[in-house]
């Protein structure tokens, strides 16, 4: 069975409230859905989310990468070679992340519906149940505070805060947040590479000695500074995650032998795919460094994408899942959806996506 064509469409879709950090500002999520068709008319969907401020990925970007490169590359090969083709769409062109990883994650997909499992499944997992923290938007002490209870009531017990605005004030909205969720709640920190190395120690110091009960936190330096993540990262007793300073196998061992950091942060849109993300997970695990998997502002299709990883392989923390959450409605027919602080898997073939909802702009 053969792959018959390769479809992009951009989707646009309101998020229910804007999503705020130190890097940007969004009430939307815009991303680019790639659909794999095989000659039995079934579809695998991916999707390559636009991220400017982080990854640098664009529609357009995304767009020409798949339609000019990939498609032709795909169009007519064996549908069921998955590891070959996955292999190939990583082989040929440099880059591009976000754009490979919409194929791979594709081709995973028609292959599990074409297996007639969930993607899980194919990935070599059972559960269909997925924690997830969310994410408080930055914000000032009362905005975060009131965010924070709101939370809590809907039955959220990991907050992931968003700080790096302001340094003078990150101590003062994390004792707000603390107050506001109570001594239960685990609370993250993530300040999206919005710190200096020394503004990092100041403020992580002020943190741990307050005795606030931080889990840990994320990315707090520039994301090529990798000289001032492992300086922080010697001067401070919470663990630190890396994110941004973390996209292929070589920036990890860069981490790992330089001591960088504690733990990593997996997403798709960073590393290509699933495959790639399988290799980061393990080599993490290998050496000690402590793994979740994220995503960027994606649909239920990077999520559950993202969400089936984590089911079939595990992270040593709770998983940042969250962000098709915040969508306002579901531009998606079928896939993951919420209950509580968990991602519930579909029992339904791949990703279990029935199609996209119409009209979905600039079809082609």
């Amino acid at each position: 069975m053969s792959i018959a064509s390769v479809r992009t469409h951009r989707l646009s879709a309101p998020l229910h409230t804007p999503f705020v950090t130190a890097l940007r500002r969004t009430s939307t999520v815009e991303t680019l859905v790639v659909e794999v068709v095989d000659t039995d008319g079934r579809s695998g969907y991916g999707e390559a989310p636009q991220v400017w401020q982080v990854t640098g990925a664009s529609i357009g970007g995304a767009r020409a990468c798949v339609e000019e490169m990939l498609a032709p590359l795909l169009t007519g090969r064996n549908a069921d070679d998955l590891v070959a083709r996955c292999a190939e769409v990583r082989r040929a062109v440099v880059g591009n992340e976000a754009a490979k990883a919409a194929v791979d994650t594709a081709l995973h997909d028609l292959a599990a519906r074409r297996l007639g499992v969930p993607l899980v499944r194919l990935l070599g997992g059972v559960s269909r149940r997925v924690p997830t923290d969310v994410t408080l938007s930055a914000g000032d002490a009362v905005e975060l505070a009131h965010a924070a209870k709101q939370r809590v009531a809907e039955g959220f017990d990991v907050l992931k805060v968003k700080v790096g605005t302001d340094a003078s004030g990150d101590l003062a909205r994390v004792r707000a947040v603390r107050a506001a969720a109570g001594p239960q709640a685990r609370i993250r920190l993530d300040a999206n590479q919005g710190w200096t190395p020394r503004e990092a120690v100041r403020v992580i110091r002020g943190i741990e000695d307050a005795g606030l009960d931080v889990e840990l936190v994320e990315q707090p330096v520039p994301s090529r500074d990798i000289a001032g993540l492992a300086w922080v990262s010697d001067r401070v007793d919470l663990p630190i995650l890396a994110d941004e300073a973390v996209y292929g196998v070589r920036d990890l061992v860069e981490v790992i032998q330089r001591r960088a950091a504690d733990m990593v942060n997996v997403k798709l849109a960073k590393c290509g795919g699933l495959g790639p993300a399988r290799t980061l997970l393990e080599l993490a695990t290998e050496h000690g460094v402590g793994t979740v998997v994220g995503s960027m502002m994606e649909s239920q299709i990077g999520l559950g994408a993202a969400a089936s990883l984590v089911a079939a392989y595990g992270t040593s923390a709770v998983s940042d899942l969250d962000a098709a959450w915040w969508l306002a409605w579901s531009p998606v027919q079928g896939g993951i959806r919420y209950e509580g602080a968990n991602v519930l898997l579909p029992d339904a073939p791949g990703l279990g996506i029935a199609g996209l909802h119409a009209p979905v702009p600039q079809q082609r």
